[in-house]
């Protein structure tokens, strides 16, 4: 998973005429497909018609902060705390139908702005569905009420069904590998038969999968996304090498910078575990001429998700869909993989991290997949009563508390590190090479600030990078 916080867009479409909106929507024929429920006024892109039922009438915008489950509250709360905080929309038709969507206040492909929201009312919501600078949030709710005002679901929209269930993978944070046994646990619990992670140099990787290879059975496959954290291919083989020797691994994500298209070569070669990396980086071209990786990960709005999802299918590819939020942005993930032939690996959405998914009925997952809704719209409905529970005033600013994080060796070496207003400062300081590289009896906690003076002094240290002590 790519962690730094691009705020992606396409191409601005809102200018673009409603067949330009549609042939920009993965080749998936929308304006032919809308046709089939919509008569010819009611999709006119005049939204102004005198009670056009697609019309945009209101949104209704709510802040929400969910809660981690707690052992990944205390791994989450060392890089990323502000994944805890979501924006619920709610789209109002002249209809009366109500369309639900969700995006990430502070991680996603993209975001909503007050200005998407005033572009959208008044708007026939049909004809700016495709529009992937709206936001996750708006998009994904355009999509629920157009369908459910069509009796349709959404990926009636989208194309042509063709998986009836979709493969979905349990996803965590870096852990020592004792919590990470106990989120494996909880995994097999709960259905899932596969499991994503980070590889990092501040975990020990080789106790992990060791731990995992001796509880779970070799059908529990393991994915380790490294962030380029092996760096190079000629340090990063004895790497991969030797975790490949554990049936339970499956694929190994950008272990290396993926532009290094020669690099991820020799690391492919070097061992049976699958390569996985995001689409377009480097090209797909390169990627069949290359044979550098055997899979993609895919991500981004509608527009931008069935033109990778249909190009990998045509570069012989799987790939997994990686759209992350709560259960409303696991349920949207499930009807894009419905008609994407190639999304056979399993969707990384990591609504697992919360202790509630939003949802009345959440995902039921079963030997590591869930079931397509055919129900009008994403299948699912909103609870809200959790959406009163969980409902915040929008924070000002990402929230960034003060946290220092040691990370201890077996040899007496002792690493802090501090946040500094950064996304992702470990993962920068691990591409970098600051730490030491993937030695074994590493153990990373979060030091708890006791309000004195040694911690803050060593905090304000850390600020301008990792500090090392001997212990």
């Amino acid at each position: 998973m790519i962690t730094d916080l691009t705020d992606y867009r396409t191409s601005d479409l809102k200018s673009h005429s409603r067949r330009e909106v549609f042939r920009h929507a993965g080749g998936v024929g929308g304006m032919a497909i809308l046709g089939r429920y919509f008569s010819d006024d009611v999709l006119a892109a005049d939204a102004l018609i005198e009670n056009n039922p697609l019309t945009v009438e209101k949104i209704v915008r709510t802040s929400v902060r969910i809660p981690f489950r707690p052992v990944a509250a205390r791994n989450m709360a060392r890089e990323l705390p502000h994944w805890e905080y979501f924006e619920i929309f709610e789209v109002h038709l002249k209809s009366g139908v109500v369309g639900l969507g969700e995006g990430s206040m502070y991680y996603s492909w993209g975001f909503t702005t007050d200005e998407d929201i005033a572009r959208a009312k008044g708007c026939n919501a049909a004809t700016i569905m495709w529009d992937d600078s709206f936001g996750p949030g708006l998009q994904i709710a355009f999509f629920d009420a157009v369908a459910k005002q069509a009796g349709v679901p959404v990926h009636a929209l989208l194309g042509q069904k063709v998986n009836r269930i979709t493969p979905l993978s349990w996803w965590a944070i870096e852990m020592n590998s004792d919590d990470w046994l106990t989120e494996c646990q909880d995994a097999v619990k709960a259905g899932y038969t596969s499991f994503k992670t980070k590889g990092r140099p501040w975990m020990d990787v080789y106790a992990q999968v060791e731990t995992i290879a001796k509880a779970m059975p070799e059908s529990f496959k393991v994915n380790f996304d490294f962030n380029d954290t092996l760096l190079t291919a000629e340090k990063g083989i004895p790497i991969v090498k030797e975790l490949a020797k554990y049936p339970q691994m499956d694929i190994f994500e950008t272990p290396i910078p993926q532009e290094d298209a020669a690099g991820n070569v020799e690391i492919s070669k070097a061992t049976r575990v699958k390569i996985a990396m995001h689409y377009g980086i480097p090209s797909p071209e390169v990627v069949v001429k290359t044979g550098c990786c055997d899979g993609f990960v895919v991500g981004g709005g509608a527009t931008r998700l069935m033109k990778q999802g249909h190009e990998a299918e045509e570069t012989n590819r799987p790939f997994w869909l990686q759209i992350v939020g709560t259960g409303i942005t696991a349920a949207w993930s499930a009807q894009v993989g419905a008609v994407l032939k190639n999304a056979k690996w399993p969707a990384v959405n990591c609504h697992q991290l919360y202790e509630h998914d939003l949802l009345k009925q959440t995902l039921v997952v079963k030997q590591g997949k869930t079931e397509v809704k055919d129900l009008p719209g994403l299948g699912y409905e909103l609870d809200r009563e959790a959406l009163k529970k969980y409902t915040i005033e929008r924070p000002a600013n990402r929230p960034d508390p003060a946290r220092l994080i040691k990370s201890s060796w077996s040899d007496g070496t002792v690493i802090y590190t501090a946040n500094d207003g950064q996304i992702n400062f470990m993962l920068t300081a691990g591409q970098k090479g600051l730490y030491p590289y993937f030695k074994r009896g590493v153990r990373t906690e979060i030091v708890p600030n006791d309000g004195s003076a040694g911690w803050k002094q060593l905090w304000e240290e850390a600020q301008s990078g990792p500090v090392t002590r001997k212990s």
